[in-house]
């Protein structure tokens, strides 16, 4: 079975690629690179395109059997400021892309959502029975296109599993892959690379907001390592091909999370456990669009996937610095 990954040079995209092969899978990628890294695509056919370019999508959709989409813009702040980006993105051209999916005759597509389709829960954990009332651009341009999805199921006969990631990070720990993708962005807005910088060349460490009604004022975040994410884009695509003649089952949401909160305090001084530095840092106001308390629920997926996550919170702080290390040695050579 060929599956077409979009966004496959991104550093979740080029994690679940990697996934589906060792799971026997033809991988191609689909990237226009805006936001990717070639580096992330080596070793994979990677076709370079925007996914609203039907006339580029069509002859690559008529060879796979099922679409992984992971290209859209993901900065929550960056979101607030410039909405118009999202929306275009993230909703137009996804649409875009859906229908030229659906026109292929595919009828089996995995989703890279978010836990921001939720806003401010009113309970933690989250399950997906929580209302989705996004509080930030970012998190409403996700529900439109999950909200596509159910209606595309329902009309199209489209079976989709839309997974709800909380924070995505570390890099890769198997065997064969130890060191060699991790996270890239440029400009760098997550956390723990964040942090880690700043240990060492990098800038100060800029917290958003030290006033929140948590333990010790900061926000709090469930962190899943980015390999056990791409074992669950294996597992919902092999869902949907389980489940291919079953009623009911046309769009399913799936929260992907540890279970387990960290501050962005205690995110510090793992980082400086693992280390052994400091993370120089400076306290600021907070950010729009950020609720303070996001940590998941992850059950469902459990019980429907047979999934949970396991690397823990210094797995994912140590494979992030091996990461950094490599990319830090080979700069220097």
């Amino acid at each position: 079975m060929a599956i077409l990954v979009t966004g496959g040079a991104g550093y979740i995209g080029s994690h679940a690629a990697r996934a589906l092969r060792r799971s026997g899978y033809e991988v191609v990628l689909y990237d226009n690179l805006s936001a990717g890294f070639r580096r992330l695509a080596q070793g994979f056919e990677l076709v370079e395109g925007d996914i609203a370019d039907e006339a580029r999508l069509r002859p690559v959709l008529a060879r796979v059997d099922a679409v992984m989409h992971f290209a859209a813009h993901a900065y929550v702040g960056e979101s607030v400021e410039n909405p118009r980006k999202y929306f275009r993105n993230n909703v137009t051209t996804a649409l875009s892309l859906l229908n030229s999916v659906l026109d292929a005759g595919i009828r089996r597509f995995v989703f890279s959502s978010s836990c921001a389709v939720y806003g401010v829960p009113e309970r933690i954990p989250i399950t997906e029975r929580t209302s989705r009332e996004p509080v930030n651009p970012y998190g409403a341009s996700k529900l439109f296109f999950e909200n596509a999805l159910e209606a595309y199921g329902r009309a199209y006969g489209l079976r989709s599993v839309r997974l709800r990631y909380f924070n995505a990070a570390g890099a890769a720990d198997s065997e064969d892959e130890r060191g060699e993708i991790g996270e890239l962005h440029d400009p760098e807005t997550h956390l723990i690379p964040l942090a880690l910088a700043a240990t060492a060349n990098g800038p100060e460490l800029q917290i958003c907001g030290s006033d929140y009604p948590t333990a010790d004022g900061t926000c709090v975040r469930d962190y899943i390592h980015v390999n056990d994410l791409a074992d669950a884009h294996v597992r919902a695509l092999q869902y949907l091909e389980r489940s291919g003649n079953e009623k009911g089952e046309d769009s399913l949401a799936l929260n992907l999370g540890a279970g387990r909160g960290y501050s962005v305090l205690e995110v510090i001084r793992a980082v400086e456990y693992v280390t052994g530095r400091a993370v120089r840092r400076t306290m600021g106001p907070r950010r729009a669009g950020d609720p303070p308390v996001l940590v998941a629920d992850p059950a469902k997926a459990q019980s429907l996937l047979g999934w949970s996550a396991k690397r823990n919170f210094s797995d994912i702080v140590s494979s992030a610095w091996a990461w950094m290390r490599k990319i830090e040695r080979r700069e220097a050579a």
